[in-house]
């Protein structure tokens, strides 16, 4: 008897002891993953996720105290629970199905996970399977930017967006070395490490590592709805936004000094202009360079400013006020780019004496290990390096960009226009996000109010202790 038929022939004897499907779970903690175990013999043993997730108060037990106790079934105590058994309950016997259609050589782990993606809808026979490669997840976002769904309701990332994305694919690359990570792989106790990595390992600064975390879960979102297997685990894992720990902005008194300095240079003159008005609007840079006559209209016999802000879609209606009009008595500066308005502002501030030595964190070219890579005497680096924030105590002007002036705008205000107005010139959806953007508190906030009654109170009794005015 040839080799190939003693094989058959064994593996249609053991087809009569029948193959035997059980469901597993692992883990204390809700919610818990639904693994397939699938045994026949000796040579056939193997345990896949199924990718469905249920509570362990909905699980029937036996083996409870095993480390990987046998799920008998899901109580059917809801809708829901009824279609989880039904489903279990379907693989099992497709897979059963499967199994007898099958030849030996077929039979293997990744076998049992197509059988598994392909009752849950995620593939089918003769279609190319996603690669479920957690790099591979990222380089389809990018590839894909062009037809997405962007922040304003349109097609097409911006390129802000895609170069996010581009950084993410460069720093997984190097976190994972030489292993392959999957999208599967994004739970707690990943997000814990990737993010304890970036910032002990990468000296990334606190937001910008929470913020590559939430870029990863946009991501496996994507990838989970692109039909692969996520953890259960991934909306549990930890970014979000860090408190602003430097609040930038110029003091009144700064700006005054600013707008009285002598200076020659017209290039300075033009982003002093720019500076002084941005102070005024409270725009982002972009927002505010791109301003023309055009963005000044007259609405019911008030002057205005009309504009669409470029990164939230917002439309923008700000008063110009007697103080802009002086600003701009000669008209608007002429055009520059945002990069020459960050470099020329610097130069500004320092001409101006804006060297208050404060904390604060500013763009350098750091080596693999996180470390400033010093100039030498004609200012140029001795080595390549990665563009990167680095945290310190810096001269005030060091730190300046267009940004100040939105906040410069938002700082100086709080207090003196009720806080809805400013809101709605900033364009903050809300008041916790515009107090956490110039840096104060609920107790900030209660301050003011306690300020606002006590001045009251002191002009009650002002008026009351004037002496009344007799009757001619």
């Amino acid at each position: 008897m040839s080799g190939k038929c003693r094989e058959r022939l064994i593996f249609i004897i053991n087809a009569f002891a029948m193959a035997t499907v059980k469901y597993i779970i692992r883990g204390k903690e809700d919610p818990v993953t639904i693994y397939l175990r699938f045994i026949h013999g000796r040579k056939h043993d193997y345990t896949k996720s199924t990718g469905k997730i249920v509570n362990l108060s909905n699980c029937i037990l036996s083996g409870s105290g095993k480390k990987s106790p046998i799920l008998e079934g899901v109580k059917r105590n809801s809708p829901e629970m009824k279609n989880l058994n039904r489903r279990l309950r379907d693989l099992k016997n497709q897979i059963i199905d499967r199994y007898d259609e099958a030849t030996p050589d077929m039979i293997s782990g990744e076998w049992l996970q197509k059988q598994i993606d392909t009752f849950n809808g995620k593939s089918c026979p003769g279609e190319e399977t996603k690669s479920d490669l957690l790099v591979d997840a990222i380089q389809s976002v990018i590839d894909t930017a062009g037809m997405r769904e962007n922040s304003k309701g349109g097609l097409g990332l911006s390129k802000n967006r895609v170069d996010s994305y581009n950084n993410l694919l460069k720093i997984i690359k190097s976190y994972e070395g030489n292993k392959n990570l999957k999208v599967q792989d994004v739970n707690i106790k990943f997000g814990k490490d990737f993010l304890e990595w970036m910032l002990k390992k990468r000296n990334y600064s606190e937001s910008y590592a929470k913020k590559k975390i939430d870029d990863l879960k946009t991501v496996c979102a994507d990838a989970e709805i692109q039909g692969l297997t996520v953890s259960p685990q991934l909306k549990k894992v930890k970014g979000g936004k860090s408190k602003n720990e430097f609040i930038l902005y110029l003091t009144p008194q700064e700006l005054n000094k600013i707008e009285k300095t002598p200076i020659a240079s017209q290039s300075l003159k033009n982003v002093r202009k720019w500076l002084l008005l941005g102070c005024n609007l409270g725009q982002r840079g972009q927002d505010l360079l791109n301003l023309t006559d055009d963005n000044f209209v007259t609405r019911h016999g008030l002057e205005v400013i009309e504009l669409k802000q470029q990164k939230t879609g917002k439309q923008v209606t700000i008063p110009v006020l007697p103080v802009t009009k002086e600003i701009l008595k000669e008209g608007l500066p002429y055009n520059i780019s945002l990069q020459k308005f960050n470099s020329l502002l610097k130069d500004l501030c320092k001409e101006a004496g804006i060297n208050e030595v404060i904390p604060g964190t500013k763009i350098e070219m750091v080596d693999k290990d996180g470390k400033v890579i010093p100039k030498d005497e004609k200012g140029k680096r001795k080595q390549k390096g990665e563009k990167r924030k680095v945290r310190g105590s810096f001269p005030k002007w060091q730190l300046m960009s267009s940004h100040v002036c939105r906040r410069s705008f938002a700082t100086n205000t709080y207090g003196k226009l009720p806080t809805p107005l400013i809101m709605q010139i900033t364009a903050h959806s809300t008041e916790k996000m515009f107090l956490g953007y110039i840096g104060k508190s609920s107790m900030d906030y209660a301050q003011q109010i306690a300020d606002f009654y006590a001045k009251e109170i002191k002009k009650e009794i002002s008026s009351s202790i004037l002496p009344k005015t007799s009757k001619a």
